[in-house]
């Protein structure tokens, strides 16, 4: 007979890889490239396999993330990661990962050649980012290529196998830097001390605050201004808009460092948009 307290193990476990796998990131990351799927005009099941990919690939992309921290987590008493809280063990998570990794090829190739090629060098990338490139110098470079690797991944996978604008991919790289510095800035003391030196860490909280609006409004304006055409006037909005929340946060970021990551957030998400009023990506798609 079992007991209920075995039969909630498998519903622990399960919500501890939950909590594992990044919720945050992966639910953005997803609901964006699906949403890049259907602007770009890709058919329901293309759509469907696109966001499955991707949802494989940020799924085996945060486990590793966690499985490779868990000492790291466990030596610095670190809680809120359920290897460190105990209700995980590391090997559990590190399957998970590989099963995921495992999925996400297939389902990659299954866009296609050329599109599953550029998903899996942004996966391969953020793995890279996960076992070592987070403490080196170069930490940025796995998010600038996995970035743009995204909406190349989707315009691939439709006819014709067309790749997006330039500015795109640029905008692209450079939303990527900005999440990178973003996402580390208000942890950077608590890095350095578990000695994590990655390109942010070694500038410094006060530098990345400071640097951190460029690589974000500089995508704004190449969002709004690399369309063929005049810009029209939604576009030049958004653009003043990122620029007057970018500044806003960097003075603001001067007492506290999550206005700096506010600010950060808001013009990404203006960046967004922008890219999903883009139509086909600069491909000629509608």
């Amino acid at each position: 007979m079992v007991t209920p307290e075995q039969s909630t193990i498998p519903a622990r476990r399960l919500a501890a890889l939950a909590g594992s796998c990044h919720p945050g990131p992966l639910v953005v990351v997803t609901a964006l490239t699906a949403a890049l799927a259907v602007t770009a005009g890709q058919e329901p099941g293309r759509c469907l396999l696109t966001t499955g990919a991707v949802l494989t690939g940020q799924l085996s992309i945060g486990w590793c993330n966690d499985a490779f921290d868990a000492r790291r987590d466990l030596a610095t008493g670190r809680r809120g990661k359920p290897v460190a809280d105990g209700t995980i063990e590391a090997r559990e998570v590190w399957t998970a990962a590989w099963a995921a990794l495992a999925l996400c090829v297939p389902l990659s190739f299954a866009c296609g050649w050329s599109a599953g090629a550029a998903h899996l060098t942004a996966v391969a990338a953020a793995w890279a980012y996960d076992l070592r490139l987070k403490a080196t110098r170069w930490s940025w470079a796995p998010y600038a290529v996995a970035f743009a690797a995204l909406p190349a991944f989707v315009t691939l996978g439709l006819p014709g196998r067309p790749w997006p604008a330039w500015w795109v991919l640029a905008a692209g790289a450079l939303l990527g830097v900005g999440a990178h510095l973003g996402n580390v800035l208000p942890d950077i003391r608590g890095d350095l001390a578990t000695g994590v030196r990655g390109w942010p860490q070694r500038l410094g909280p006060d530098r990345v605050r400071l640097l951190l609006p460029v690589p974000l409004v500089t995508a704004s304006a190449l969002l709004a201004l690399g369309p063929a055409g005049p810009p029209g006037a939604r576009h030049m909005a958004a653009l003043a808009g990122a620029g007057l929340i970018a500044v806003a946060g960097t003075v603001l970021g001067r007492r506290r460092e999550r206005a700096a990551f506010a600010a950060a957030v808001a013009v990404a998400a203006l960046d967004v948009a922008l890219l999903l009023s883009g139509g086909g990506l600069g491909t000629g798609a509608s």
